[in-house]
C-alpha cells in the first residue's frame, strides 16, 4: 500500500519555559532534540501505522537559538520509506509571539525503523510524493540512507551507488 506524504504530517508546538533553557536563556539543545524525536516517531507510526524506533538522527545544526517564553513549531514528515525503515525530515520554527515573528532554528533527518508485535523489523507503506518539495526530497532520501550506511560500517562506499553518480562520470 501507498500512502501520500502529507498523511504522516504532524505539527507540534511547545512553549519555552525557564526549565527548558540553559544560562543565556536559550531553549536548550537536548530538549529540542527530545521534542523533535516525538514529533518525528509520530509521523512515522502516522505513515506505518505500527511502533517505531529511532534508528538515526542526521547532523543537527542550531541557525537561531529559541528564547524563553517563545513558541516552537516542530514540523514533521516522512518523504521516504524503505523496507522497514522511514526517513522523516523536520523544519523547527521559533515564534516571538509577542513582537509577532517567526523565524527559523533548525532542521533534520530522523530515521525510525517499524516494529512488528515481536519487536523485529515489520515492511512500512511506501511513500507517494506529491509537491515538488516533497518530490526533492523524496529523490535525495536515497543518497542521504546511502551516507548513513556508510557512515555506520553497513554499506561500503563503493557500493553507494547513488552517490557515486554524483561525484564519477561514466
Amino acid at each position: 500500500m501507498e500512502k501520500k506524504a502529507i498523511e504522516s504530517l504532524v505539527v507540534m508546538t511547545e512553549l519555552v519555559l525557564p526549565n527548558d533553557t540553559n544560562t543565556f536563556g536559550n531553549l536548550m539543545g537536548g530538549r529540542l532534540m527530545y521534542w523533535m524525536d516525538i514529533a518525528a516517531a509520530l509521523a512515522a507510526m502516522k505513515h506505518c501505522g505500527a511502533p517505531v524506533v529511532t534508528a538515526s538522527v542526521d547532523n543537527i545544526s542550531f541557525e537561531n537559538p529559541i528564547k524563553l517564553g517563545n513558541v516552537v513549531h516542530i514540523e514533521a514528515k516522512v518523504t521516504r520509506a524503505f523496507n522497514s525503515s522511514m526517513e522523516v525530515h523536520l523544519n523547527v520554527w521559533g515564534e516571538d509571539a509577542i513582537q509577532q515573528y517567526k523565524y527559523k532554528s533548525n532542521e533534520a533527518y530522523y530515521t525510525f525503523v517499524a516494529l512488528d508485535p515481536n519487536g523485529k523489523p515489520r515492511p512500512v507503506n511506501q511513500l507517494a510524493a506529491e509537491t515538488d518539495e516533497e518530490k526533492k526530497l523524496f529523490d535525495g532520501a536515497l543518497r542521504r540512507r546511502q551516507l548513513r550506511l556508510i557512515l555506520g560500517g553497513k554499506m561500503k562506499p563503493q557500493d553507494a551507488a547513488e552517490l557515486k553518480a554524483l561525484f564519477i562520470k561514466d
